[in-house]
């Protein structure tokens, strides 16, 4: 390796950070370039937690095993917790020949990672981190399996450490809401995982676009009852499960995020309801699921429809009787937890297709909450134009810039495939390539907008208008007078053939919607389309049942 093709890419590091602090994972454009000279499969930063003695994961890159630690806390004893916070302050890279971990690395090192690992410390510059009350953290690096590493990546991967800790410091700041509740402290060493009023706070479009969700949320959030929140990937469901429980008597209790879906199948039970020491291999402590650290408070689901059959056979009884029994346990132990799952499938068509559960899905569709693309809530796009860049002028250290007219039509003609996820990140981008001076909403918005919007096919893809009650108050379309054609008769109004032809085809179909012999299958249209068409053109399908 040359010494001088590693200080470039250290540079360039430094130089991309601020803007890939606006994605949604900066960690990832890091790892590529360490890739590029070192065989490393995944990389776990962490910030050490004075307040709880334990090790909480900010951020993961990489397929490796490292992935399903993501958010996990790793909780330390009093003298390991203390040996680790002194060498994040002091200390430097440490590493063990094969996987067999102890000590330092072994407190370090989540459970699910199987390959070998070495660990930096992360901390600020040397003055600073003399101060006990300074935060520190670490990162561990994950080799690619069979893979070795030489002195010399050794050396060189020891000088990403102040990237990494520039990195981790920054994003927990961005991410502290979402990790330990409340507004960032000016010193993060102050971390607490008590919840605040910040769940309370106002959502952007809660008056306007949001009116009907958050009334939803509103009539359900002081029960225990299980929610299910739909809606297309970016629209914010967790925003939403998180009102719910900042609205609900267990504010005060733990919110644990699981994504169901970055879970790998043999670590689900584990993950879960926890395991006794020895359980498995590599089950050297005992370790307590998700259940069990959300007890008192709100397990939010996040994508339910990516559990495998298996899971979802003893989520349902854990449902059903309020108790867990660790992985390799004898001891029924008693949670007293929500629900709230999400999703972005349909599971009624999974249900349909025997991919997902009937009882499960029952169980959890007691009360849904169905979340409108960003499309269909043009007129919150001004306020959430401006919530976002006020959010990256801060975070990126520039000055606020009010969006012009012209940059606020710009943002509402275009269509959002990505929902408020993308909006934020092309904020983000107009942020930072406007330099504090302006916005640059055309150069951010990019070829996505100069083309000419393009419809969206109907597909298989969820749109969930069954399962939101609507009212019935839309009149049937009459026909209205039309121009005469020269040699045809009178042209009836687009609504009254669609009418028409949707009435044909359930007639057809002994007013059968899905399946094979449905009628959305006959006029080639996904079913929830179909149901959402026929109640704006107010179509009773009941009456062509038989």
């Amino acid at each position: 390796m040359q010494e001088l093709e590693l200080v470039t890419s250290l540079l360039s590091a430094w130089e991309s950070a601020v803007v890939e602090l606006g994605n949604r994972n900066p960690l990832d454009s890091h790892l590529a370039r360490i890739q590029g000279f070192a065989p490393i499969d995944s990389i776990v930063l962490q910030l050490v937690d004075a307040n709880a003695k334990s090790l909480k994961v900010v951020l993961v890159a990489g397929g490796g095993s490292g992935q399903s630690a993501l958010d996990a806390t790793l909780i330390c004893s009093e003298a390991k917790w203390s040996s680790v916070n002194d060498w994040c302050r002091t200390g430097k890279l440490i590493q063990q020949a094969g996987a067999k971990r102890t000590g330092k690395l072994h407190t370090l090192t989540p459970e699910a990672i199987d390959n070998q690992v070495f660990a930096l410390p992360l901390r600020p510059s040397r003055e600073e981190c003399s101060d006990t009350e300074v935060p520190v953290g670490a990162a561990v690096f994950e080799i690619a399996s069979n893979r070795i590493l030489r002195e010399e990546h050794f050396q060189w991967l020891e000088r990403w450490s102040p990237i990494l800790w520039w990195v981790l410091e920054r994003t927990v700041r961005k991410r502290w809401p979402e990790l330990f509740g409340g507004a960032p402290a000016a010193n993060l060493s102050a971390v607490s995982i008590a919840q605040s009023d910040e769940a309370r706070e106002a959502i952007v479009g809660s008056e306007t676009g949001l009116r009907a969700v958050m009334e939803r949320v509103r009539i359900v959030a002081p029960s225990d009852m299980p929610v299910l929140i739909l809606g297309e990937t970016g629209t914010g469901k967790e925003v939403v499960a998180r009102a719910i429980h900042g609205r609900s008597p267990r504010s005060a209790k733990p919110f644990i995020r699981v994504n169901c879906g970055a879970i790998p199948t043999e670590l689900i039970d584990s993950q879960l309801f926890g395991h006794e020491r020895g359980s498995f291999t590599g089950a050297s402590d005992q370790r307590k699921g998700w259940f069990e650290r959300a007890d008192g408070g709100t397990l939010f689901l996040d994508e339910i429809g990516e559990l495998p059959l298996a899971a979802q056979v003893r989520l349902l009884r854990v449902l059903q009787d309020h108790q867990i029994e660790r992985v390799g346990g004898q001891e029924h132990i008693h949670v007293d937890v929500r629900i709230v799952a999400a999703t972005h499938r349909d599971l009624s068509a999974m249900v349909h297709s025997r991919s997902f559960r009937e009882d499960l899905w029952y169980r959890i569709n007691m009360f849904p909450i169905l979340l409108p693309g960003l499309r269909e809530r043009v007129e919150d796009i001004p306020s959430l134009v401006r919530h976002f860049a006020k959010r990256a002028a801060d975070r990126f250290g520039l000055p606020y810039v009010e969006p012009s007219l012209a940059d606020i039509k710009q943002l509402m003609d275009y269509r959002w495939p990505g929902n408020i996820r993308e909006l934020q990140a092309v904020m983000d981008r107009a942020v930072i390539l406007g330099g504090g001076l302006r916005l640059d909403v055309a150069m951010s918005l990019g070829n996505a907008f100069i083309q000419p919007p393009v419809s969206f096919p109907s597909s298989d893809e969820p749109t969930f208008y069954e399962v939101i009650p609507e009212s019935s108050s839309i009149t049937p379309p009459t026909s209205r007078p039309t121009p005469q054609a020269e040699d045809d008769g009178p042209v009836d109004s687009l609504n009254s053939a669609i009418v028409r032809h949707i009435e044909r085809a359930l007639a057809a179909t002994n007013g059968q919607v899905e399946g094979n012999r449905g009628a959305a299958q006959l006029l080639g249209i996904n079913p929830h389309t179909l149901r959402a068409k026929m109640r704006k053109l107010a179509i009773d399908w009941d009456r062509f049942r038989r």
